[in-house]
């Protein structure tokens, strides 16, 4: 077996008896076992799903994969990269890991991630950052870190992120893969451990469009147990994949994409080349201007911060996940368990939050949030009534240094600039490559369309992919 195969190909080598079941876990089992440590992309690896092919015929028949270890797993640990729930066993599966299962999925592991999902880099785990498989000294993106190495590395052929502002799309861009940012409800949340419920979404991390939209058609489906989820039945992404925009497609450029200072010139250069190969593939483009889009990042910045808050005031030592040592009252215990048990930016985030939720200022900054996260809302119902998808560079930067950003929270913050604005009103949005810099990292732009058009984004993703396929290059350190 060679290195970077697809979820398409290792079926393929399936039905043409190439490779069997056995030989195809033993291969990524030794990846692993050869690459992780470069990485720390794994948290834990979960040695016996190696041991025995799986007895589930599916779609997913025996291919293994990872999870971010933020998303339950019966059993196993479920920590979201937290000291504060390093002993925590969950007691039962996520929806979309049972629907995976049900597929014949092998989950091999919990993937490395920024505590409760709460970052951009994957350097706020408590276990260390994960890697970027392209440039070791560099991070790939987060908070969905160790899932996007893993697949980037070639040591799983897909994974499931989360993404709150932009932890699926943007580690995406940074390491060459497919993320997406799914429609609000359009797959389960149930079993996923809340930052913030209102955006909080799963989704999968791939090397091309198909698997993506395979795996999406598989996780995708109304959940009864889970409050948020729309009522319609799962959905067929592949069916429709065919190579070839659609007749008549009009694409809106976002206006700040291409003026905005903050975009780097090499990722202006790869996303102006981008919008020329679609003009070329036939799509009608134009400049549209996306109004209260510079509103996004505060709007977020109040919204995750209050709900974050509310979500994790349950981690106080009383009901699970680690306690402080012979405390000598209850206020002394859940003090002293959040204090030892979170990391600086949740406790940054939890105090925010806390703040704009309190009595003197939640009007000022929480309610008027709310109220501009609806304007948003308009903009976008607007802009879709006169084009059919909306795309602009995934992430205004580069991949950053280790220990670059998480220096300067601000500047991390403002790296989510194109991705908020889906998260904050529910659209979908597709993060696909589209080049790399003179020193080789990866650059990704984002495909955007109205709510529940999921299918016409992976249409069109597909199309630029197949025309570009930038997927075809791999980290060199890893073939």
């Amino acid at each position: 077996m060679k290195a970077f195969l697809t979820i398409k190909e290792i079926k393929d080598g399936f039905k043409k008896r190439q490779f069997s079941p056995k030989d195809v876990l033993s291969f990524y089992k030794n990846r692993i076992k050869k690459y992780n440590s470069k990485l720390n992309a794994f948290l834990e690896v979960f040695e016996d799903e190696f041991e025995q092919e799986s007895t589930k015929k599916g779609l997913l028949e025996n291919i293994p994969g990872l999870l971010k270890d933020n998303i339950c797993q019966k059993g196993r640990i479920t920590s979201a990269a937290s000291k504060i729930l390093s002993n925590y066993r969950a007691t039962y599966d996520a929806t979309i890991a049972k629907k995976l299962r049900d597929e014949g999925a092998k989950i091999v592991g919990r993937g490395n991630m920024d505590e409760f999902a709460m970052g951009s880099s994957g350097e706020y785990s408590a276990y260390g950052p994960a890697l970027n498989p392209w440039n070791l000294e560099y991070s790939p993106g987060g908070s969905s870190s160790g899932p996007a190495s893993a697949v980037a590395a070639g040591l799983v052929p897909w994974s499931i992120g989360s993404e709150t502002g932009n932890s699926v799309r943007v580690p995406a861009s940074f390491c060459n893969l497919v993320g997406l940012y799914p429609s609000y409800g359009r797959f389960s949340r149930r079993g996923a451990i809340a930052f913030t419920s209102s955006n909080d979404q799963v989704g999968p991390l791939t090397k091309t469009v198909y698997d993506n939209a395979l795996i999406a058609s598989i996780i995708s489906g109304h959940d009864p147990k889970d409050g948020t989820s729309i009522n319609q039945p799962r959905q067929d992404f592949t069916k429709n994949l065919t190579g070839n925009l659609p007749k008549n497609l009009k694409i809106g450029i976002i206006k700040d994409s291409l003026e905005s200072e903050g975009v780097v010139p090499e990722v202006k250069i790869a996303f102006e080349n981008t919008i020329k190969q679609l003009q070329q593939m036939g799509a009608q483009t134009k400049l549209v201007n996306l109004t209260n889009i510079e509103y996004g990042i505060a709007v977020y910045f109040v919204i995750s911060r209050a709900e974050a808050a509310s979500n994790l005031s349950r981690y106080d030592g009383s009901l699970y996940g680690k306690r402080t040592q012979n405390p000598k009252d209850l206020e002394e215990m859940y003090i002293k368990t959040r204090e030892e048990g979170f990391g600086n930016e949740v406790k940054r985030r939890i105090l925010m939050g806390n703040y704009v939720l309190s009595a003197g200022h939640k009007d000022a900054f929480y309610n008027k949030a709310v109220l501009v996260r609806s304007l948003l809302r308009k903009s976008f119902d607007d802009i879709f009534k006169d084009v059919d998808l909306l795309i602009s560079p995934t992430s205004p930067t580069l991949p950053f240094k280790i220990g670059e950003a998480i220096s300067n929270p601000l500047e991390m913050y403002m790296a989510d600039y194109f991705t908020v604005p889906m998260c904050i009103t529910g659209i979908p949005a597709i993060s696909i490559p589209c080049g790399f810099s003179k020193t080789g990292l990866p650059i990704g732009f984002q495909i955007v369309g109205p709510r529940f058009s999921e299918d016409l984004i992976y249409q069109a993703a597909y199309a630029f992919e197949q025309k570009t396929q930038y997927y075809l290059q791999n980290p060199k350190d890893f073939e």
